[in-house]
């Protein structure tokens, strides 16, 4: 369980196939007691720590095929930047909002409307997504936990704050980008409560 506030930015180091899925590393200086086993948020997704290169600062991820099927990890080239999150720990301050780091669907930025240091984004997703949405609800764009500005019935809005943009990947972000979106738990509860009536 995560909670959608990003504490670091890494760079990816390699993204090396490893059948029938992805060898994922990256070079994250800022976690020196990181453990194989670990669950990490990468871009929102929830990946476990498989191989720690302390002195060169590396963590490894096996990405399987459904997580590459589902999230934009596969799409990463060296050199790229990720978004950070470590699990929540029992008695950690809940920042953002329950984020489980299973990604619904891949987004697109749709476009961006920057006003000094704030931005506006427009990010287009499948119908099916938007149902799980609602106007002043949460919503983890690559990880990071956002308010849901306006929703359409294929994209939704979010307002960025310029410490947002400028601790985690989203400022970097050009139309056409493809990012991770992980609809609210509880929107889902309550959206198979519903249909189930």
């Amino acid at each position: 369980m995560f909670t959608g506030i990003v504490q670091h930015r890494a760079c990816v180091a390699t993204l090396k196939d490893a059948p029938p899925g992805k060898r994922l590393v990256v070079h994250l200086p800022e976690i020196s007691d990181a453990v194989i086993g670990e669950s990490i948020a990468v871009n929102g997704c929830c990946l476990t720590v498989v191989q720690i290169d302390a002195k060169a600062k590396l963590l490894a991820f096996d990405a399987g095929e459904e997580t590459l099927a589902r999230t934009n990890l596969g799409r990463l080239s060296t050199g790229d930047h990720v978004n950070i999150e470590r699990s929540l720990c029992a008695g950690d301050r809940l920042g953002g909002h329950f984020v489980t780091g299973h990604i619904d669907a891949v987004g697109i930025l749709d476009n961006r409307h920057d006003d000094r240091d704030w931005s506006t984004f427009w990010f287009r997703v499948p119908a099916w997504v938007t149902r799980q949405m609602v106007s002043k609800g949460s919503i983890a764009v690559d990880g990071i936990s956002l308010t849901l500005v306006e929703v359409e019935p294929e994209r939704f809005s979010v307002a960025l704050i310029p410490h947002t943009l400028s601790v985690t990947t989203l400022s970097a972000l050009k139309p056409g980008a493809v990012v991770n979106v992980e609809t609210d738990l509880l929107a889902k509860y309550v959206q198979k409560s519903v249909a189930g009536r």
